[in-house]
């Protein structure tokens, strides 16, 4: 186990990845997209997770955006990079080259498709995290990868010096705080309707994909929470349930329906890359109303003016 508790930062946003009009990489739009949400109160961003679309990114493309986000954020947010794929060895070239290109730490799911089982599913962890001096986020997901990575699968794994946290995706929350209660492992919430539950038991933060278009408005849940205002942190929570079931319960993935959303508010974004298709016009409007009304009740200024910032 680590000697003491890891941590990234509480409000991670699960960062989707502009493309232009033509779907090349959008690099220039994915710098503004970056500061804009670290000015709005994330401490860290992923990239080339699931929301980053990397199942349809190439190696050079994740490369060339961990060094231009890094350079438009600075020190003032973290870098998380997903490397994960099916294949140990090109995995682990992918954790070497995130770490060259200055990313903080490395996002790793669980190999999939191939459903290895839980000794293959460790082996594949250790042998990546052995690749870079970078710190570790495992990610279990098991509703993407076909596979868990068991509680006690995890409880070896916190022993490796450079594992030190899970995104936690597995809707096992029982499970969660298991791990949690026996190791310094920093848990974040992978799912935005757990955000708070999972931070209320002792997790570490969020990887939010409502971060994308709501940045101030996830991180006030946390904020309020940190402040000992319980009362106010389940209002701020319950508050942000509409749009996180309209992004993220509505048949759609979160990268289209964040996609769908961030044009309204003067972001970058571009296109979806297929297999993924982009929202059709009613599910758009739809999610930018119920935005809307999120951002009329806002308590916080800089959430409500969102909606007019131009980058």
């Amino acid at each position: 186990m680590t000697s003491t508790p890891f941590s990234l930062g509480r409000t991670l946003c699960a960062m989707i990845t502009p493309f232009t009009t033509s779907g090349a990489l959008d690099l220039d739009g994915a710098q503004r997209l970056a500061d804009r949400l670290v000015i709005q109160g994330c401490d860290g961003l992923v990239l080339s997770g699931t929301t980053g679309e990397s199942p349809t990114t190439t190696d050079a493309e994740k490369r060339s955006l961990i060094s231009a986000v890094r350079e438009a954020v600075g020190t003032r947010a973290t870098l998380v990079a997903g490397v994960g794929t099916p294949d140990t060895g090109h995995t682990a070239a992918l954790a070497r080259e995130a770490e060259e290109a200055g990313a903080d730490a490395l996002l790793l799911v669980a190999p999939y498709y191939s459903r290895p089982p839980q000794d293959a599913i460790e082996a594949y962890f250790r042998e990546t995290a052995d690749a870079t001096g970078l710190p570790v986020v495992l990610y279990d997901i098991p509703a993407r990868t076909g596979v868990r990575v068991e509680p006690d699968t995890l409880l070896r794994l916190a022993e490796h010096p450079r594992v030190v946290a899970v995104k936690d995706c597995s809707n096992d929350f029982l499970a969660a705080q298991k791990v949690m209660a026996r190791t310094d492992l920093a848990y974040y919430a992978g799912c935005d309707e757990h955000n708070l539950a999972l931070y209320a038991v002792g997790g570490a933060g969020c990887v939010s994909t409502v971060a994308n278009v709501a940045p101030c408005a996830v991180r006030s849940v946390l904020d309020a929470f940190d402040k000992g205002d319980t009362a106010e942190a389940k209002r701020l929570q319950h508050r942000l349930i509409p749009l996180i079931e309209a992004m993220m319960a509505g048949g759609l993935p979160g990268t289209v329906t964040a996609k769908a959303l961030l044009p309204a508010l003067g972001l970058p974004s571009g296109p979806v890359r297929p297999p993924l298709r982009p929202a059709d016009p009613r599910t758009t409007a739809a999610l930018r109303e119920t935005w809307a009304r999120l951002a009329d009740v806002s308590s916080t200024p800089a959430f409500r003016a969102s909606s007019r910032l131009g980058v």
